[in-house]
């Protein structure tokens, strides 16, 4: 299946590691981004400023995180899947490797929602020191 454009503007968040210069032209203003329970900094975020305010910055306990988008899935009706791993290094020194699942939804070339599914146990652990 070639990608549709849907895919593609997800995929360029995780290609570009959000980028600035892409989350700024991706994410809409009303952005919804829903994180797990128990994952750490876990709620419902709204708009990308308060996302990478209330949610990215407050990460301080991780020497590194980042996902590792490992397949891409689309449908016809704006949502774009994502399935793969987190991994994390703390500052303590543990790894970690979490699956997730992430779901997209795009209305009008922008992202306006992210729900993520994650194994928050595995990170918490490692989060122990």
């Amino acid at each position: 299946m070639s990608d549709s454009p849907h895919l593609t503007l997800i995929r360029r968040v995780y290609e570009s590691r959000m980028a600035p210069e892409v989350t700024s032209e991706v994410m809409a203003p009303d952005l919804v981004w829903d994180i797990t329970p128990g994952f750490p900094n876990s709620g419902v975020y709204h708009g990308w400023d308060s996302v990478a305010a209330d949610f990215f910055a407050k990460m301080t306990e991780y020497e590194s995180f980042g996902p590792v988008p490992e397949e891409f899935y689309a449908d016809d009706a704006g949502h774009v899947f994502v399935f793969g791993h987190y991994h994390a290094e703390t500052k303590t020194g543990n790894t970690a490797d979490v699956r997730f699942l992430h779901l997209w939804t795009v209305r009008d070339g922008k992202a306006v929602r992210m729900q993520q599914i994650a194994d928050s146990h595995v990170l918490q652990e490692a989060l122990k020191g």
